[in-house]
């Protein structure tokens, strides 16, 4: 939302807004001009004046604000149909989706395409080091992810899409796993140039689609030669079975190598060099929360990472055993009753073999609390710690980690906010 308010007050338009909390993103609004109340006023007076009122699908329609919006008989839209509504406005759309990746390979397009010298726009879902959010150079390309909560990645009609991997998630917005994946292909078909990944079993069922992958010997653009250095990886791209360059990641883990290969891809697509691509993507450093280090509590590395679901946490644990030195402890905080609840045996296998575990109270966002997908009976079931509050994991982390260790927080709620707490902590 907050980058689509700064993308309209670039464009000349007034925009205001509310948030539940003041923080580093309402101070970015006011720095675009973008004016930002803290709590809800159904009569606020740039409601009532406002021409347009857009809100997240993670807004209930009993939202006070909402509900004064339709009561003035306001024109209402939903985020993603302003995003479809922007999209149009550019000559050519590239739309990165998939349940794992988007904002890193959005951010590897972004710097991609600075490196090739056109003019765009780029719509980030979190915060890339460099570009933040958004980015506007100009009207030739615009740049988004697409996302599948509530099927709003059909809204979007790109030139170029990309489906990075199709997994169990967001399930309460679909059917069944079918469902989930003819949304994915309706994705597809309504691109005019769509990569999937090779080597996704679900993409595989993808009709009339470009690929690419590392496994596959079939994929159309293939990373092959792999070498990693620190969780670095470095790897040779082959286009249709021709090797034309080698691309050196400064981002940590094998998943961005699938990552960078669909950005490559798509830069192709739109008839780039592959020397400018590559400097792009070599170019690109970190997203903010992927595997981001904050600091030190009692001499232990705290990293953060978004992981929010099994598959995410068992590769981002995959790539800190394989970087990080001396003992390895893990503080993950589910994200909302719903997942934990859809995927609880999978959350099971995903963490059960971390020998230093505590789980952190659930993060609700909007959803109200349910007992059977609530972090205290993850916790139970696993048989690790829980921690109902920050005190509990400070008292914790005191006793157990020294010098040298490496304290992983995974999550993508306020565990973030608690590392960066611990990390300024005076003992």
């Amino acid at each position: 939302m907050s980058a689509l308010a700064k993308l309209l007050s670039t464009q000349g338009y007034e925009v205001s807004g509310s948030d539940a909390l003041r923080g580093e993103e309402t101070e970015n609004l006011a720095f675009y001009g973008v004016k930002t109340y803290i709590g809800v006023d159904g009569n606020r007076k740039e409601l009532i004046e406002a021409d347009m009122v857009v809100y997240t699908d993670a807004i209930p329609k009993t939202h006070d604000e909402l509900k004064s919006a339709f009561l003035y008989g306001k024109r209402v839209l939903s985020r993603a149909d302003l995003l479809a509504m922007i999209s149009k406005q550019y000559a050519r759309v590239l739309s990165v989706a998939g349940s794992h990746g988007k904002t890193t390979c959005t951010s590897m397009c972004a710097h991609a395409l600075r490196s090739v010298g056109v003019s765009f726009t780029a719509h980030i879902g979190g915060a890339d080091s460099e570009f933040g959010n958004f980015y506007t150079s100009g009207r030739d390309f615009f740049l988004t992810e697409a996302c599948e909560y509530k099927r709003n990645m059909v809204k979007i009609s790109a030139d170029v899409g990309i489906v990075l991997n199709v997994d169990c998630d967001h399930m309460e917005c679909y059917a069944d796993e079918n469902d989930l994946i003819d949304c994915f292909a309706q994705y597809t078909r309504q691109a005019k140039v769509a990569f999937v990944c090779a080597d996704d079993v679900r993409c595989a069922r993808f009709e009339n689609c470009a690929t690419f992958g590392i496994n596959s010997v079939c994929a159309d653009y293939r990373a092959v030669d792999l070498r990693a250095k620190n969780g670095r990886y470095a790897f040779t791209v082959e286009e249709y079975g021709n090797a034309i360059c080698r691309v050196q990641l400064r981002a940590i883990g094998r998943c961005n190598v699938y990552n960078a290969l669909a950005a490559f891809a798509a830069m192709r697509s739109f008839g780039f060099a592959e020397k400018e691509i590559k400097k792009g993507l070599e170019n690109f450093k970190a997203v903010k929360r992927r595997f981001e280090k904050i600091g030190a509590y009692r001499g232990a590395e705290l990293i953060c990472d978004y992981a929010h679901h099994p598959r995410e946490i068992t590769s981002t644990i995959l790539t800190a055993e394989e970087v990080c030195k001396g003992r390895l402890f893990v503080v993950f905080q589910p994200h909302t009753y719903s997942r934990t609840k859809l995927l609880f045996n999978d959350f099971i296998k995903a963490l059960q073999p971390i020998k230093e575990l505590i789980i952190f109270k659930t993060f609700p966002a909007r959803e109200k609390f349910d007992e059977e997908g609530c972090a205290e009976r993850l916790a139970t079931e696993i048989g690790c710690l829980y921690a109902e509050n920050v005190y509990v994991l400070k008292t914790w982390l005191k006793k157990t980690v020294r010098e040298g260790d490496t304290v992983l927080f995974l999550g993508a709620g306020d565990v973030y906010y608690v590392a960066q707490y611990l990390a300024k902590e005076i003992y």
